[in-house]
């Protein structure tokens, strides 16, 4: 990690406007502590949306410049900090049904074959990596419900995982306004959510037992340690790799590929690629399927 020092003359110019200075040294640190600690590249053009993002962080703690800051998150005392550093840089952006094509192959080209062999006592396994606030794993459940009502009592599980313990809560909680559902046919709405009352008088939906319980939610750092073993039948990973650079991504996509056997699908994010893995070949719009004995 970059050490703390006297920022040059050339670094002391101001990046983003706003009540603390934000020089290009304080930029670098934090640019360099994302990298190292999860993966994601951010360059000066990133500049102003860190310091909006961590301008309240800066607030909450009562420190006095990004500097001290940097001296703070570099530190073991600053861990904890360093944790909601990430989180604040860590884009969520999400809806249900998000890119429908995938989920019409989903419902279409894959899940016959995965349920007939579940009715079988077969396992199927899905992966939703980079979950965010849960709106893509609910989405695949409401379409693996849609096609088998009884899921929950067959060997159909789906994984989601994020770097973002606090996001993970609300994914867990799957709690969601009347108006992030819009794009859900009403039909499986009212099959996977209920509408309840808050605390505070609000209207809410919150997703079904029978949903939630097809869904297990796990902290996980794409470019660190992967703890579960699959196989996986499926796995969305979208507009999550999106912020590593090239090297990374192909080792994400081959630790994938070990993961997956032959014929299973792979849903990326529509500016994604799949680079470095000749494990996969396309058979629909940013949609892959693992290559027997590739």
């Amino acid at each position: 990690m970059r050490p703390v020092t006297t920022p040059s003359k050339a670094e002391r110019g101001n990046l983003a406007e706003g009540e603390y200075p934000f020089t290009i040294s304080d930029f670098r640190q934090i640019a360099s502590v994302l990298r190292s600690d999860v993966g994601i590249m951010l360059t000066e053009a990133k500049a102003p949306l860190v310091y909006a993002r961590l301008v309240k962080r800066l607030r909450a703690l009562g420190l006095e410049s990004f500097r001290a800051y940097g001296a703070l998150i570099a530190t073991d005392r600053g861990q904890d900090e360093r944790r909601r550093m990430i989180s604040a840089l860590t884009t969520n952006v999400t809806r249900f049904l998000r890119e429908p094509h995938h989920f019409d192959h989903l419902k279409k080209e894959v899940l016959p074959a995965l349920i007939a062999k579940a009715k079988r006592g077969g396992r199927v396994r899905i992966w939703s990596a980079g979950c965010s606030s849960g709106e893509e794993p609910y989405s695949i459940a409401l379409t693996v419900t849609s096609l088998m009502p009884d899921a929950m009592h067959h060997d159909i599980k789906i994984l989601a995982t994020d770097i973002d313990s606090d996001i993970l809560e609300k994914a867990r909680a799957g709690v969601y306004t009347r108006s992030s559902l819009e794009p859900v046919p009403p039909i499986d709405r009212d099959r996977g959510f209920q509408e309840v009352t808050t605390a505070q008088g609000r209207k809410v939906w919150q997703a079904s037992a029978s949903a939630r319980n097809l869904i297990s939610f796990k902290e996980l750092n794409l470019i660190g340690d992967w703890p579960m073993s699959g196989p996986f039948d499926v796995i969305f990973c979208r507009n999550t790799v999106i912020y590593f650079d090239e090297e990374v991504q192909a080792g994400i996509w081959r630790k994938m590929a070990g993961l997956m056997p032959g014929g299973a699908t792979l849903f990326i994010g529509h500016s994604e690629r799949v680079t470095g893995a000749n494990q996969f070949e396309p058979v629909a719009l940013t949609t892959y399927r693992r290559v027997e004995g590739g």
